[in-house]
């Protein structure tokens, strides 16, 4: 297929001139893409020419047929079908990678070397590559060869241990976090790595483990353990020691996000209560005190809470300049004055879809903002243009290898 470059919004943002080759599949490398992507980067998606990334069919429904992931993590991107399993396929990649800035890639450990694909073999005719690596484990270490989706890395990292109820088995965040962690540390890692291009003109490999980009957001876990002997255990809703700061029940059923346990908050909190007597409690008077009492505390909070609607609640709340929250779901989201004001969701034209809504490129720069231009194209749309403008592949050659079985 074929989709001339006139038909498509001009790439603009901050990383305009950088031209990056994604090889991954599912969410950890496609991810780091799409945010690239996002700013600007053309970001050319390689994948298998008959199936594509098996992110085109996941999704709980799939309204027309169609996964509703697959325009988000798709965006911005061009797809050009190429079959990586056969020589004519790596030397076509080769051939892309020659003129790329970035390449990056999330297979398991080992696949780019067998294909022939090595940073070494991609670096030796454009020493200025970057080559961003997300894999479960890293590239090294005893355990690189196994097999390592995000739930492991979130386990191994220590997050799943921690999220959930004390009584129940470890919960997981509800969304791929690990996944999407290891691409965020795949774009800062690349981000790094540029700018130490520019000073040396030399590339270099990003190599992102999934546990390793959970671990990194974990705080002070290991060293209150190192310490003090503390293990940290699942609490629910709250954090341990932190309070008043949890879901409240609300009188029409609703719940609301409370954060009030700074000093400040917490007298401004006892006012909106018309309780101002709990301020000077000695149960409750500073941070340490409402910790070693924080249930007592949450059952005074939750009584006074149960006597409001929410929305009521919120305005009070905020009259008073006290962090508090309704517990958004996608439909508050896209009727909330916030986001409309900041277009944080916005509607992209979809060829099937006639539009769809998602959300915007973050975070907002003031002079080169990302922007969303296109959603995630259909397999191979670009197959054609990318491989003749960049491989050099004459429309007989482009036949010859549609032939082959090879786009």
């Amino acid at each position: 297929m074929t989709d001339p470059a006139a038909s498509r919004p001009e790439a603009k943002g901050p990383l305009a001139d950088l031209v990056v080759i994604e090889m991954g599949t599912l969410i950890a490398g496609p991810f780091c893409g799409q945010i690239l992507g996002d700013f600007g980067a053309e970001v050319i998606k390689i994948e298998d020419p008959r199936v594509g990334d098996p992110m085109r069919q996941w999704g709980r429904s799939l309204p027309k047929g169609l996964s509703p992931w697959w325009p988000v993590i798709g965006r911005n991107k061009k797809s050009v079908g190429l079959d990586l399993r056969k020589p004519e396929g790596q030397a076509l990649a080769k051939a892309l990678i020659a003129k790329a800035d970035v390449v990056i890639e999330n297979f398991r450990p080992g696949a780019m070397e067998k294909w022939g694909l090595s940073y070494e073999a991609l670096s030796a005719n454009n020493p200025g590559l970057i080559m961003a690596r997300v894999s479960g484990f890293g590239q090294t270490g005893p355990y690189s060869q196994r097999a390592g989706y995000g739930l492991i890395g979130e386990a191994m990292g220590g997050l799943r241990y921690v999220t959930g109820e004390p009584d129940r088995a470890p919960a997981r965040a509800g969304i791929s976090i690990g996944d999407s962690l290891a691409a965020m540390h795949s774009v800062m890692g690349i981000m790094m790595a540029l700018h130490h291009k520019e000073k040396t003109g030399k590339g270099q490999v990003i190599d992102a483990a999934l546990y390793e980009s959970v671990l990194a957001v974990m705080e002070n876990l290991v060293t209150e353990y190192d310490l003090t002997g503390y293990v940290r255990e699942r609490s629910g809703s709250i954090l341990p020691g932190i309070a008043p700061s949890n879901a409240y029940p609300c009188a029409n059923g609703e719940m609301i996000l409370i954060g009030g346990n700074g000093d400040n908050v917490y007298a401004r909190l006892t006012e909106a209560m018309g309780r101002p007597e709990l301020k000077d409690d000695p149960k409750f008077v500073d941070h340490a005190s409402r910790g070693a009492n924080q249930h007592e505390l949450d059952e005074i909070v939750s009584a006074w809470t149960s006597t409001f609607v929410l929305t009521d609640l919120l305005k009070l709340l905020e009259a008073k300049g006290i962090p508090a929250s309704r517990v958004y779901r996608a439909p508050d989201m896209l009727e909330d004055p916030q986001f409309a004001a900041r277009e944080a969701i916005v509607s992209v034209d979809h060829p099937v879809f006639g539009s769809v809504r998602m959300q915007n490129a973050f975070p907002k720069l003031s002079a080169t903002p990302g922007k969303v231009r296109w959603p995630g194209p259909a397999l191979g749309q670009h197959t054609d243009e990318v491989l003749a403008a960049r491989a050099g592949c004459s429309p007989q050659k482009l036949a010859e290898l549609r032939a082959a079985g090879v786009i």
